[in-house]
């Protein structure tokens, strides 16, 4: 039996979740180590976007326990920094590109108090560090796939987080914008911070990450890149579908998708 880890940003243990009875995730459990880079993946329906929903509170679990920094998640919430999917938010609100990276300050706030001009500062850094400050003020309806991506990524850079959860963030945006959202979670790292990302392109999953959670509904195996992101590992996730794994990175990425 596993036990918590006081000084894991990121604690799992014996997490179920299912939807109408069947098991999305089934008796996952797992300690990850601070400042790395963590690709989560395996295939569709893995019940890999469900983890990091299910660990933030945002849909109910049939059990487990999840700590961050050895707290349960309501206690910890300003430590915790989340890129949701792109196609779950609605770009048709109207509201500005800074706006939206704004409210990623509002866990340092309080209720209370308006953002003020330390915060539109902030902010404006924040858009600046992904190659959108000259955007501040454009409506996110107006932004294409990739800028969109990368006002979230300020936003979350905003929230000043210690663990970051991204679901998907590399899904249909152009090559310089995929660029730019490595170098920053390269960056998170050698902050120290802790960063969790849902990858759907094995190809790239060696040069990203430190770390690999692999998943199947259950939890295959996670740890160092090499050792977990093996041939036989990849086999038990994704079963016959990956039956020619000793070819070239292009052919596991067509593999991927």
């Amino acid at each position: 039996m596993e036990h918590h880890d006081k000084q894991s940003p990121f604690s799992v243990q014996g997490l179920t979740v299912a939807y109408q009875r069947k098991p999305v995730l089934e008796d996952v459990s797992f300690t990850v180590p601070e400042g790395k880079l963590i690709g989560i993946i395996g295939p569709n329906g893995a019940g890999k976007s469900t983890l990091i929903k299910a660990s933030l509170g945002l849909i109910p679990k049939v059990r487990g326990d999840v700590l961050i920094y050895g707290q349960p998640y309501a206690q910890q919430r300003k430590m915790i920094g989340y890129v949701p999917q792109r196609e779950s938010v609605d770009w048709d609100f109207p509201t500005s590109a800074l706006d939206v990276v704004m409210m990623g300050r509002y866990g340092h706030l309080g209720w209370f108090r308006r953002p003020g001009a330390n915060e539109r500062r902030i902010a404006m850094e924040c858009l600046a560090k992904v190659g959108m400050a000259d955007f501040a003020g454009r409506q996110i309806s107006q932004l294409s796939g990739g800028q969109q991506q990368r006002i979230f990524l300020a936003r979350a850079l905003a929230q000043d987080a210690k663990l970051y959860f991204m679901d998907e963030p590399f899904v249909g945006v152009d090559a310089a914008t995929e660029k730019a959202i490595i170098t920053l979670l390269n960056e998170l790292k050698k902050q120290g911070k802790t960063v969790l990302v849902v990858h759907h392109d094995l190809s790239t999953v060696k040069e990203y990450f430190d770390w690999v959670m692999l998943l199947n509904v259950r939890l295959i195996d996670v740890g160092p890149t090499e050792s977990v992101f093996t041939a036989h590992n990849l086999q038990t996730a994704y079963g016959g579908r990956l039956a020619i794994l000793d070819r070239e990175p292009e052919s596991l990425a067509a593999l991927s998708r």
